[in-house]
């Protein structure tokens, strides 16, 4: 080869590597800045066609602004009577009036019917987005000045401040957590220096440039990020960037022993692998994009984010390492030397047990691992979906918890959380005698010039009246919601009233039904698209429906023992509403990359060996990479559980969980077992079976 042609062939990854040095310099940064574009606003978040939505638009009328309450309660110090104190905690909250974020004048503070606490409302701004905890800490000073009583902060204002808390340094300490997880797990596969440095570095890569990406259109109010959609990114790019590029640098190493020369090694990984790294990434991206389908803001939010992720870390797969694998050569596995694992002689000892086993006694292994997904899938349907309450949002102590439990305790549960009722103003007194007629619901009565329920004549607006109505149980409670239900129905039948019925509790009541909905239109939508995809990868209608047979049945695996652990080991009461759709998505669409790669080598050492002995083949060459992608898919969504939220714990079991089980059980023993004792004819209606020798099934 001549000279000038030689250095033409460095060219190419000699640039590919500048270029990803680039991008890592210019938008590494930004994997730190999504923060800056990032909303913890939960009321930007609502069903797009909600009555609760229509609702707080409604409320707009009636306010120059949308407010978000606080609730300030009063206990005594060491406990008995607070009403003497009275006059004094109202003068202390009537002096936060005009103060950062405060809207109006703050109510009196109110007597328990026990008398031993004093409750007030203050109305803060809803966009204070950082500006909220100073604003609460000016409250909370004020307020606790009142002699020989205790002030605490509830309500809607002091869960989103906490909630931002617990975001606060998600950025360093989430992306620190995964990047060391999955470099440790790399050391001790690989037993290499330099590979798993250069895996991590191209996660990274990837990661910068879906976070300048997703920045560049959050601020331009094209997608919607939140902490939780934030922190799910980073999980996914660093989870789906390592597992791509295992199974690249496993089939280089592979071709290192057929190849002297590493530009043929990287061009022959490259062309054995590529259609399954894009087929992988297309069934999460789209299964992702399917989100776009949902009437919940934040998941719409996830789809696009998510499926920009998928698509960086694709482009680093494909490019920055193929660019490094070349220049480094044998020396990526340094001190490790790279073997023919795919051959049928090498490959590690355990992979071949495993595929003997699965040859020798096929149905037994298919059917012991039926029964067993099957016994964990019974479970499924008890794990409760109806939302999590505000006690158990926070898997540690918060401080807008325990002023909620101190609330509950001395005032109806739906104290300065009311349902909000717009009617029409000349139907006012039947609404109102429906809602105070409606079981579940303490008190309602209409909101005057003041801006106070009670406080005077009504304010009418365009013909419209609020109504503010107490409910008797605690707002985020499965009893509120109930209320909040014979309530809607109840004024829905006054004539002429045209009322609709909002407030936090609808909301939650809301986006309850809507995930129902979202999860019946979009499980069928994503099953549809991985089936689509998978026809087209193997070319083949059976096996397809077998896969994706297998990952739905170990999703409902999952979700039982989750029931199980959630209930009996978490305490958990139940889980967020969106919780099964997220970790429907994230299972079943990563869940089936592993069949995906396991099912693309068998299909390919098929062709040249006959299904059964592509079979084994494929289960011996996959097995460990497999395996590794797994743990390191597991252990990167299990870094989730240093947020202390139980949506993102919860997210984290069922992933991890669910990975694991789909590596060890589902894509090491049930899928290869099916294939193995159905034979060809699980390739139907392609001809592979015609390529089997003679005696071999």
């Amino acid at each position: 080869m001549s000279t000038p042609t030689r250095r033409a062939r460095w060219l190419v990854p000699v640039v590919l590597l500048l270029a990803w040095l680039g991008i890592g310099g210019a938008l590494g940064p930004y994997a730190g800045k999504l923060g800056e574009v990032a909303t913890n606003d939960q009321a930007a978040f609502l069903p797009r066609s909600a009555e609760s939505t229509r609702v707080v638009d409604a409320q707009k009328a009636f306010q120059q602004d949308e407010t978000l309450p606080v609730i300030v309660v009063w206990t005594a110090d060491g406990g008995g009577s607070v009403t003497g104190e009275r006059a004094a905690a109202t003068r202390a909250v009537a002096s936060v009036e005009g103060g950062p974020g405060v809207v109006g004048a703050p109510s009196p503070a109110l007597p328990s019917e026990d008398g031993e606490a004093l409750q007030a409302v203050v109305q803060l701004r809803p966009d204070l987005g950082e500006a909220l905890p100073d604003a609460l800490a000016e409250i909370q000073d004020a307020v606790g000045k009142v002699p020989g009583t205790e002030a605490r902060l509830a309500g809607p204002a002091a869960s989103q401040a906490d909630l931002s808390d617990a975001f606060s340094g998600i950025d360093g300490l989430l992306l620190g957590v995964a990047l060391i997880t999955v470099l440790v797990i790399l050391l001790l596969v690989y037993r290499s220096v330099l590979l798993p440095l250069v895996i991590i570095l191209g996660a990274v890569f990837a990661l910068g440039l879906a976070c300048a990406i997703v920045y560049a259109l959050a601020d331009r109010g094209v997608v919607r990020v939140d902490g939780q959609v934030q922190g799910i990114l980073s999980i996914l790019v660093i989870g789906a960037a390592t597992d791509y590029a295992l199974l690249l640098t496993a089939r280089f190493r592979e071709e290192l022993a057929h190849h002297a020369d590493r530009f043929g090694a990287v061009r022959a990984a490259l062309r054995a692998s590529w259609g399954a790294v894009v087929a992988s990434a297309a069934t999460v991206a789209l299964g992702l994009l399917a989100l776009l389908l949902s009437d919940l803001t934040n998941n719409r939010a996830l789809g696009p984010v998510g499926a920009i992720g998928i698509v960086c870390a694709v482009l680093s797969t494909l490019t920055f390492l193929p660019a490094v694998l070349v220049l480094l050569g044998r020396a990526a596995y340094w001190p490790a030397k790279p073997v023919r694992s795919g051959d049928p002689e090498g490959g590690h000892r355990l992979w071949h047990r495993i595929a003997a086993l699965v040859d020798r006694a096929p149905r037994r292994i298919w059917a012991i691992s039926l029964a067993a997904l099957i016994a964990c899938a019974a479970f499924a349907p008890t794990l409760t979906s109806r939302g999590v309450p505000l006690d158990e949002i926070f898997v540690n102590d918060a401080p807008s918890v325990s002023a909620q439990q101190t609330l509950a305790r001395h005032f109806p549960g739906g104290s300065g959380n009311p349902a909000v009722i717009i009617a029409d103003a000349d139907r006012l007194d039947p609404v109102l005698a429906a809602a105070r007629d409606t079981r579940g619901v303490a008190s309602a009565a209409p909101v005057s010039e003041s801006g106070r329920p009670g406080g005077g004549e009504p304010r009418i607006v365009d013909g419209r009246v609020r109504v503010d109505a107490t409910l008797q149980a605690p707002a985020d409670s499965d009893a509120a919601k109930s209320a909040v239900a014979r309530l809607r129905t109840a004024v829905h039948e006054v004539p002429g009233a045209n009322a609709l019925v909002g407030g936090y509790t609808a909301q939650q009541y809301d986006t309850q039904r809507t995930a129902e909905h979202d999860r019946t239109l979009i499980v069928p939508v994503v099953l549809a698209i991985i089936l689509v995809i998978l026809i087209a990868l193997l070319r083949s209608l059976l096996m397809p429906v077998l896969l994706v047979a297998t990952v739905a049945l170990n999703f409902l695996a999952t979700l039982g023992v989750s029931a199980l652990v959630f209930t009996h080991v978490f305490g958990f009461s139940g889980t967020d509403a969106s919780v099964p759709l997220y970790g429907f998505v994230f299972l079943v669409a990563l869940g089936v990359d592993y069949n995906i790669f396991l099912m693309s080598r068998v299909r390919q050492e098929s062709l040249r060996h006959g299904v059964r002995e592509g079979i084994l083949r494929g289960l011996t060459a996959t097995g460990g990479v497999i395996t590794s992608a797994g743990v390191v898919l597991a252990a990167t969504f299990a870094a989730l559980g240093v947020i202390p939220l139980a949506f993102l714990v919860q997210i984290a079991f069922i992933v991890a969980f669910g990975v694991l089980l789909d590596t060890l059980v589902v894509r090491s023993l049930l899928v290869p077992a099916l294939a193995r004792d159905i034979g060809p004819v699980a390739w139907w209606p392609s001809r592979l079976g015609d390529r089997t020798p003679a005696g071999s099934k």
